[in-house]
């Protein structure tokens, strides 16, 4: 499975338990205090900073490969018409 696919499942696995959660109290009619409430709400940006702090270090180790990658292109190989910094 290629990392996009992964981000986008891992991405609505994260939106959907909080939403599910709700759902549940809501249609079910569980008693709950608000406490609860609250921790389902801040349920939602605390997924998401964990979703993203992993894609970040994801995403580094990636950009350290590709910005590696270019320090081994040789010069003969420029584009036609294009100039040497």
């Amino acid at each position: 499975m290629n990392m996009s696919k992964k981000h986008a499942l891992i991405m609505v696995a994260c939106c959907l338990v909080p939403i599910v959660a709700l759902a549940a109290i809501f249609l079910f009619k569980i008693p709950v205090s608000s406490v609860i409430y609250f921790g389902i709400v801040l349920l939602c940006p605390v997924l998401h900073l964990l979703m993203m702090g992993n894609m970040m270090k994801h995403g580094d180790s990636a950009h350290d490969h590709a910005g590696h990658e270019m320090h081994h292109t040789a010069p003969s190989q420029l584009a036609a018409g294009e100039k040497k910094d």
